[in-house]
């Protein structure tokens, strides 16, 4: 009786949805029942898997599936529970052709020991090949299938992806994806918990400068203290660049559309803000330090591009502020007196000044190539801005007369968008990495880093989030006034409009 209870308790968990996942259950035949676990308040899956291996010409283990078509990419941060035993067991992702032992499939797997490499069996009932990373112990795993390419990309939580690639192994357009543990022990139980989990549809083709931003978008807060993140708002289009209010009870964002929302965090529900004509704003805007006042760059086709205005945070008639385009906001002076925006005179991209009462425009950059995202420290003292002056795009700071221009980061990738914690001491930014994107262009959809250095800019940036975004993820200030959080967007294709 209780073998068939085990047998009957199998068979229902393969069909039997938890968390993102239409089904679980044991891969192989007479495996020890393991188990799949999703405990939404954490976020997490814990998964306990048993069987001999997942190796030579068939596998046994737990997994947690979901069948999908296409293009798609697999993210999450994995850990095992307790010491190990063996030093093969394994936690990872699987992409699958089939639910049977000796299934053709393609894994990115970290061991029991820190091994982390990518694995894959070719066809059904062949042996199992490996790609063996140098890095050991990585606990950010993501695999992507783009094509018959599947990429797998690893990392240590804080530090960059390394990244493997096999392509020709055909397990068909629908496949089974998910999560697995296996305890390279067929008397044994092992365990791993999984974080920050997601299934991301990428944009068909490559995206550029001027890719049309029409993806899916995950709203999230990041706990930097412990890396969590939680996805508080999804709709199957483009909404950008979250600015979290001064009191800590809202974020405003646009969306593809051009209208402004503020979202109550009590409730999760947006409201647009009436900005009365103006309705065609980018993801270039700033709240003021005091919460009173928000500033919009609208585009105005017969004034070059993009303008500044100025409206109450309420909502109201906006102000214009600058004459004419592209003039793209992003800084607000702690007084409230000025604001500093990326503007394009005479065929140039340089960070401007000007009064928030309206005025002359003074321009605080000079050096041939572009300059933009230009946001004021929050004691006054500085304007941190990017530049890519030094052949990549790097993270500068000068002060707000324009003088004492001195670059922060160095290194060789591009960095976008400094912006400042309120204690003054840190500063987060976009990362795009140099193989995927030119210097001088900040696309949507690409892999990215949201990245943590002190103000200074002296020692290690640590990766608080590997996500898919980039244009609109966070432009603009997100930091929640308590300095614990940020706020940005992530992507995928949901199947909107």
């Amino acid at each position: 009786m209780l073998l068939f209870i085990l047998a009957s308790f199998a068979a229902y968990s393969q069909t039997r949805q938890v968390g993102i996942f239409e089904g679980h259950g044991d891969v192989g035949k007479d495996v020890m029942p393991g188990s799949t676990v999703f405990i939404p308040a954490a976020g997490q899956y814990v998964i306990s898997g048993a069987g001999y291996n997942i190796w030579g010409d068939h596998d046994e283990f737990q997994f947690a599936w979901k069948k999908i078509k296409g293009d798609f990419i697999l993210y999450a941060r994995a850990e095992f529970l307790g010491s190990w035993v063996d030093y093969h067991r394994k936690v990872g992702w699987m992409i699958r052709k089939s639910l049977d032992g000796n299934s053709a499939h393609v894994n990115a797997v970290e061991h029991g020991d820190g091994l982390t490499s990518l694995q894959f069996r070719r066809t059904a009932g062949a042996q199992t090949e490996e790609h063996r990373l140098k890095m050991t112990k990585a606990n950010i795993l993501q695999l992507e299938r783009k094509g018959d390419r599947y990429i797998m990309r690893a990392a240590i939580y804080g530090q960059p992806f390394e990244t493997d690639t096999i392509s020709g192994i055909d397990l068909g357009d629908e496949v089974y994806v998910g999560l697995f543990v296996g305890s390279h022990n067929a008397d044994r139980l092992e365990t791993g918990v999984f974080s920050n989990v997601s299934i991301s549809v990428p944009l068909k083709g490559e995206s550029d400068g001027d890719t049309q931003m029409s993806l899916g978008s995950n709203l999230e807060l990041l706990e930097l203290a412990s890396g969590r993140r939680d996805i508080i708002y999804s709709v199957p289009y483009s909404i950008q660049a979250p600015n979290w209010t001064p009191d800590g009870k809202s974020l405003v964002f646009n969306d593809a559309k051009g209208l402004i929302y503020r979202m109550d965090l009590s409730t999760r529900i947006p409201t647009q803000i009436n900005t009365a004509t103006i309705t065609r704003n980018n993801n270039d805007h700033v709240i003021s330090f005091d919460g009173k006042m928000l500033g919009l760059s609208n585009y105005v086709k017969e004034l070059g591009g993009s303008i500044i205005y100025t409206v109450p945070i309420e909502g109201g008639t906006p102000k214009q502020i600058t004459p004419k385009g592209p003039s793209y906001l992003h800084g607000w002076s702690p007084d409230g007196k000025d604001l500093v925006f990326c503007g394009q005179r005479n065929g140039e991209f340089d960070v401007y000044k000007v009064p928030v009462a309206g005025g002359k425009e003074i321009r605080l950059t000079t050096t041939p190539g572009l300059d933009d995202g230009p946001e004021y420290t929050p004691d006054g003292k500085y304007i941190y801005f990017n530049s890519v002056r030094s052949g990549l795009m790097q993270i500068w700071r000068m002060r707000p007369d324009g003088s004492q221009q001195e670059q922060i980061t160095n290194d060789d990738l591009n960095n976008w968008f400094a912006h400042i914690s309120p204690d003054g001491k840190w500063f987060v930014y976009l990362t795009f990495l140099k193989e995927e994107t030119p210097a001088g262009i900040h696309p949507p959809y690409k892999h990215v880093y949201i990245r943590l250095l002190p103000i200074d800019g002296k020692g290690e940036p640590k990766i608080l989030a590997y996500i898919y975004g980039g244009q609109g993820s966070i432009n603009t200030p997100s930091w929640s006034p308590d300095g614990k959080k940020i706020a940005f967007v992530s992507n995928s294709d949901m199947g909107g409009k």
